[in-house]
């Protein structure tokens, strides 16, 4: 069977970055096998977004996984996504917990979870984890495994 992707407005052609998360454009395509239950997994190691109160970058490591129900989010839009956020002035949990419920909004998985793994601010690190429910049984789920910050000493 072939899919039609002719309503992706982003993938296989030049794109500009959307200026803020709320103009980007998250686009999902049916998800393959969805007679079996599996966890796919992004991660952006170079997040980067802004202190809303004093214009500071701020960095972070996410990790999102998901098990897919109906569909699975377009890779291409995604980065577009998390890299709107770089001039998008917001604090750690905020910047968290709006991509976690984009993603739900957008695909209904059947299970979702991020772990936001933030450089330290003001001399300490603020981590974000936020997950849909229990995972469901019979889907392996690797962990996280990112390290946590270790100060020097």
């Amino acid at each position: 069977m072939t899919e039609d992707y002719s309503g992706l407005t982003q993938l296989g052609q030049p794109t500009a970055l959307p200026r803020n998360p709320e103009e980007a454009v998250l686009e999902r395509v049916p998800a393959p096998h969805q007679d079996l239950r599996y966890c796919v997994r992004f991660t952006a190691p170079e997040f980067t977004s802004l202190c809303p109160l004093t214009g500071q970058p701020d960095f972070a490591h996410l990790v999102i996984d998901y098990v897919p129900g109906e569909w699975i989010v377009e890779s291409k839009s995604l980065k577009n996504y998390l890299a709107s956020f770089r001039n998008h002035g917001a604090f750690h949990e905020a910047c968290t917990l709006d991509i976690a419920q984009r993603l739900v909004a957008l695909l209904s998985p059947a299970w979702l979870r991020i772990g936001g793994y933030w450089y330290p601010r003001g001399g300490i690190p603020i981590d974000v984890f936020w997950q849909s429910g229990e995972a469901p049984q019979g889907v392996w789920i690797p962990a996280q495994e990112v390290q946590p910050y270790r100060g020097r000493g």
